[in-house]
């Protein structure tokens, strides 16, 4: 009986940049409930503000601030907000959903164990927030004059201050495939398409940021004042150096160029430090000359890049 052998499997084509986005990454979803601390004037109120401009009140628009925003226990609160937003953009990819973007699979444990430690640094702040709460409606009550409204104010501000974020499912429900075949076809190329967008925003998010990193670190460093080499923050080099960090732990390679790049400007900056970019002039010309060519390079990748992209901004 002739014996049969197997084939050799045939070599599967490398997947897509959108196909290996849509592999490895999931979606995450932040969102925040915030106390609005402005409200707009009755239109008695705009009326009588409108008197002494001999304006019209329909013709004008006020508001008052309830609190005082640069309250130190306030700055607090709006702190953490701004460290949640800055550590979810940090981890993730846009995505072209509103506030969606996109965290790798293997990293969703530890941003979940991060988001919850920041969520129980708000619940603090807001607590010491909360015990500033009527000394802070008082202060209103002095500076807002006869537009102070009790009314306007909650009883307590614990409720009105939270972050939340969940898992969405972007892709087709499964169930589709055997209630409607066809809406599921159309589903699943519309998914297909918004991970071709997604990809476009991350190179386009990539690029515009480390344009800017390295055009702001060559300005440092290659310009000066009263004939005295511009004073400049170790931190015009770190920050370029954790963008490097993030585009290798995020990076999908749908971009040659953009790969070389990175690469271009890590070998340039190898082993410089701020220190001595103060200290030596050579070093601060060949740092600047060599990133200035990989800027108008940067520079090129904009101008090609679809305008929609350019605009757009990653969210």
């Amino acid at each position: 009986m002739p014996r049969v052998l197997n084939r050799p499997a045939a070599s599967r084509p490398s997947r897509t940049p959108a196909e290996q986005l849509r592999a490895t990454m999931a979606a995450l979803r932040v969102g925040f409930t915030w106390f609005g601390i402005r409200k707009t004037l009755t239109p008695e109120q705009r009326s009588q503000a409108a008197e002494s401009f001999g304006a019209e009140g329909q013709f004008l628009s006020a508001g008052k601030k309830l609190l005082d925003s640069k309250h130190p226990a306030f700055r607090a609160v709006n702190a953490v907000k701004h460290e949640v937003v800055t550590y979810w953009r940090g981890v993730s990819l846009p995505f072209p959903e509103p506030g969606i973007r996109l965290i790798r699979q293997q990293d969703v444990s530890a941003v979940q164990v991060q988001l919850t430690t920041l969520k129980a640094e708000l619940t603090e702040a807001v607590e010491q927030l909360e015990q500033q709460f009527e000394a802070m409606k008082a202060t209103a009550r002095e500076r807002l004059g006869s537009l102070f409204n009790p009314t306007d104010y909650p009883d307590s501000l614990r409720s009105l201050f939270d972050v939340t974020w969940e898992f969405p499912n972007v892709e087709p429900p499964s169930y589709l495939q055997q209630l409607s075949p066809d809406l599921y076809r159309q589903e699943s190329q519309r998914v297909s398409a918004r991970f071709d967008e997604a990809v476009q925003l991350a190179e386009t998010a990539f690029i515009l940021e480390m344009s800017t990193l390295v055009s702001r670190l060559v300005e440092r460093v290659s310009g000066s004042d009263d004939g005295q080499p511009r004073v400049f923050r170790d931190t015009a080099v770190e920050n370029i150096r954790e963008f490097f960090q993030r585009f290798r732990e995020l990076n999908i390679h749908s971009s040659e160029q953009l790969d070389q790049l990175v690469e271009q400007s890590q070998r340039i900056l190898n082993g410089v430090e701020p220190q001595a970019l103060r200290d030596t002039a050579q070093l601060r010309q060949r740092v600047a000359g060599e990133l200035s060519a990989v800027q108008s390079v940067l520079d090129g990748l904009l101008v090609d890049r679809p305008r929609r992209n350019i605009l757009r901004r990653p969210r």
